[in-house]
């Protein structure tokens, strides 16, 4: 009988490390504050998901906006060299930007867009609205990282205001807010059946309510809140190395029921969606995901840095102590019986 519940005892205690190392997700701590999971699904097809939980109370944790330059709004750079530039610890790419496709170096950002105070881009009625609404909101995250979810304040004709009573400190919109107050939100186009849609029917793939450019599987990348405002969601699904991407509705959907995401926005996917990471060890700067653009990575027209404190992983050690004192147990009892 005590043989029986040594083992039983060493089954427990492995298990319990096992489970932190499924062969769908992988979950990792290299910084204070932060959480990086790495999800694989088979169904409804192969993805591939990096997901960066950020805790806005920890200490060491602050943000950094692309700020503004060149002779347009902003220098176009990879999230990698921004990364590395800023020397960061954690980055992912941010707005719609225009032009593009082009070899521009500069850019025009699509939307609200602040860096560390310094508001340079507006609100506005882009050309692209058969996937980007009018006067899309954006996630501001202030000094002392309080972050929400802010609008244009219309009685202000530069766009460049907000209605909620906030100080701006670094901004970004995304093509919509796709999670509000814990439900999809993801826009549809005007029609008959929809006469307030968001959106507008056309564009280059001739989009409807039918035909959506929310439901086309691609590369993702999206932004998201908790509840009690004091946790950061950074999400990126890849459509290259095996994973196929998905829908904008799927993405809402999973930040809502697996991560606790209360509030969301769509940012820049497609061959945009890029997350890199310095890595803790070596403080080398590293693509975390595989882009669809090219294995450099995209040149974006922003990027927001994450910079946090480095702590040792704690978890290989404790299951590896676990599994000695358990062993020792085993061999203890073992011996008795």
């Amino acid at each position: 009988m005590r043989s029986f519940r040594s083992h039983v005892l060493v089954l427990t205690v492995v298990s319990g490390c096992i489970a932190g190392l499924r062969a769908d997700q992988i979950v990792q701590n290299p910084y204070a504050g932060i959480t990086l999971i790495t999800r694989t699904e088979t169904t409804p097809r192969p993805e591939t998901m990096h997901i960066a939980e950020i805790d806005l109370t920890a200490p060491g944790i602050v943000f950094q906006f692309t700020p503004p330059g060149g002779p347009l709004e902003t220098v176009r750079q990879t999230t990698l060299d921004y990364l590395n530039q800023q020397q960061a610890q954690l980055a992912i790419n941010g707005e719609f930007f225009l032009p593009f496709p082009s070899n521009n170096p500069n850019s025009m950002l699509v939307g609200f867009a602040a860096s560390n105070g310094n508001v340079y881009s507006s609100f506005e009625a882009p050309v692209q609205s058969y996937a980007i609404v009018t006067n899309s909101p954006a996630v501001n995250i202030d000094p002392s990282n309080h972050a929400g979810i802010v609008h244009n304040d219309p009685a202000f004709a530069d766009g460049k205001h907000v209605l909620e009573n906030v100080t701006i400190g670094n901004a970004l919109a995304g093509s919509a807010q796709i999670v509000t107050n814990g439900v999809n939100t993801v826009p549809v186009y005007a029609d008959a059946t929809h006469p307030d849609g968001l959106l507008t029917p056309g564009g280059p793939g001739n989009y409807s309510n039918s035909n959506s450019w929310y439901e086309l599987t691609n590369a993702r990348t999206a932004i998201g809140l908790s509840q009690d405002g004091k946790a950061l969601v950074l999400f990126t699904v890849d459509n290259a190395g095996g994973s196929r991407g998905m829908t904008v509705t799927e993405v809402a959907n999973l930040l809502i029921q697996d991560y606790g995401v209360y509030n969301a926005l769509n940012l820049d996917g497609g061959g945009s969606t890029s997350m890199a990471m310095q890595d803790p060890a070596t403080g080398l700067g590293r693509f975390v995901n595989t882009s669809s653009d090219n294995p450099n990575g995209r040149l974006e027209g922003s990027n927001l840095a994450v910079f946090a404190i480095s702590v040792p992983e704690p978890f290989s050690f404790g299951c590896v102590a676990a599994g000695l004192f358990v062993m020792v147990i085993w061999w203890r009892m073992a011996r008795a019986v």
